[in-house]
C-alpha cells in the first residue's frame, strides 16, 4: 500500500471507497498460534531453573511465559507483546514475601499485635494491587502501542477492600456485585494509547452468572440424590445408604468439576460482551460444554502423564478461550492504531505510567 492510499488523499483512486467503508463494522477474530510442544520447552526450562534457584528464577519464568502467550495471540494479522521487567516482578514478590514473613513472626509472638498488623496489611495491599495493574498494562502492547491503567488508589480501596468486606459480611450475597464493581474498575480505567475501554455490564449480569452456576451444581446434587434414592429403594438395608452416599459424593464431585469451566465460560462472555474500546466492541462466544470437555480431558491427561501434559493443557484452554473472541471493529483497525499513536505523540505522553513492582503471581 502506497503512502497516498494510506493517507486517503483526495487524488488517491481508492480514497472514496475507503471513506465509504470507514464506518462499516468488521468482525476480526482473535487467533492463537502457539502450540503445546513449543510451550513445553519453555515450561520445562522455567520449572527446572526455578527449582535450582530456589524460586528466584520464577520472575524470569513469568516474563518468558507472558511473552510467549502474548506473542502467540493475534488480532487482524498483528500480535500482542509483553515488556515486563523480571527484576521488577522479583522486587514485587519480595515485598509480598517479606510482609507475609513479618506477619507470621508477629502473629507467633503476639496474636493481638498480629491482628493490628493484619489491619495494616489490609491498608497496604490495595495500593500494591493497583500498582500491579498499572505495571501489567504499561508493559502490554499491540502493534507497538502500549496499554495503560489509570485507576485511582481511592477507587482501588473501594473494589479491593470495601466490596470484599461487604461480600464477606453478607455471606457472599453481595459477592457478584463486588465482582461487577471490580471488572468495571479494571475496564473503565484501562486505555489503549489515548482511547479508553468502557464497561457497561450490570450487577444483574453477574448475579445471573453466579446463580446459573450454583443451579448447575444443585442440579447435579439433586440428580445424584434421586438416583441414589431409586437404587436404595431397590436394594434396601445398609446397601441403600451406601448407594446414596456414593452417588451423592460422585454427583458433588461432578458438579464441582463442572463449576470451574462453566463459571469461566459464562463470566468471560458476560465481561467481554459488555466491553468497548472507543467505537469498537467485543464479542465472546465461549461454550461451557466445550470448555468443560477441554478441562476434563486436560485433567485426565495431566494426571496420566504425572504433570507433563500441563503445558499442552494450558495451550488448549487458552487457544479455545482466545479464539472464541471477536473484535467488531468500526472501520480499519490499522488506521485506528496509527491515529492513536499520533494522539499519544501529540500529547507528549510516554504511553504509560511506569511502576516498578508487580505482585501478580
Amino acid at each position: 500500500m502506497n503512502w497516498e492510499d494510506q493517507a486517503g488523499l483526495p487524488d488517491s483512486p481508492v480514497a472514496p471507497e475507503r471513506a465509504a467503508n470507514s464506518h462499516i463494522p468488521r468482525n476480526l477474530k482473535f487467533a492463537f498460534t502457539g502450540s503445546g510442544s513449543e510451550y513445553f520447552r519453555i515450561w520445562i526450562v522455567n520449572t527446572l531453573l526455578t527449582i535450582v534457584t530456589l524460586g528466584i528464577y520464577s520472575a524470569w519464568a513469568k516474563v518468558r511465559t507472558q511473552q510467549y502467550f502474548y506473542r502467540s495471540t493475534q488480532l487482524d494479522g498483528a500480535t500482542f507483546d509483553y515488556h515486563g521487567n523480571a527484576k521488577a516482578i522479583l522486587k514485587g514478590r519480595g515485598i509480598v514475601f517479606g510482609l507475609f514473613a513479618v506477619y507470621q513472626l508477629v502473629l507467633e509472638l503476639s496474636p493481638a499485635l498480629g491482628a493490628v498488623l493484619a489491619l495494616a496489611l489490609a491498608v497496604v495491599f490495595p495500593l500494591l494491587l493497583v500498582r500491579s495493574l498499572r505495571f501489567r498494562m504499561a508493559n502490554s502492547s499491540y502493534r507497538g502501542l502500549r496499554f495503560a491503567f489509570t485507576g485511582s488508589d481511592r477507587d482501588g480501596y473501594t473494589v479491593f477492600l470495601l466490596w470484599p468486606m461487604l461480600a464477606g459480611l453478607t455471606l457472599w450475597l453481595l459477592g457478584p456485585m463486588a465482582h461487577q464493581r471490580l471488572k468495571r474498575y479494571q475496564h473503565n480505567n484501562t486505555r489503549f494509547g489515548t482511547a479508553h475501554f468502557a464497561f457497561d455490564g450490570t450487577a444483574g449480569d453477574f448475579y445471573r452468572v453466579y446463580l446459573v452456576t450454583a443451579g448447575v451444581v444443585l442440579l447435579f446434587l439433586v440428580a445424584g440424590g434421586l438416583a441414589g434414592g431409586a437404587m436404595a429403594a431397590a436394594a434396601g438395608g445398609k446397601a441403600a445408604i451406601a448407594f446414596v452416599v456414593i452417588l451423592m459424593a460422585l454427583a458433588m464431585y461432578a458438579g464441582f468439576l463442572l463449576i470451574g469451566p462453566f463459571f469461566q465460560a459464562k463470566l468471560q462472555n458476560a465481561v467481554w460482551n459488555h466491553t468497548t474500546l472507543a467505537p469498537h466492541h467485543f464479542r465472546s462466544e465461549v461454550k461451557a460444554r466445550t470448555l468443560f470437555l477441554i478441562s476434563v480431558t486436560n485433567l485426565i491427561l495431566t494426571a496420566l502423564t504425572l504433570g507433563l501434559f500441563y503445558p499442552f493443557a494450558r495451550v488448549r484452554s487458552v487457544r479455545y478461550r482466545v479464539e472464541s473472541m471477536t473484535m467488531v471493529a468500526v472501520g480499519q483497525l490499522d488506521a485506528f492504531v496509527v491515529g492513536e499513536k499520533q494522539h499519544v505523540g501529540a500529547l507528549g505522553d510516554a504511553a504509560a505510567d511506569w511502576y516498578d513492582i508487580d505482585i501478580a503471581l
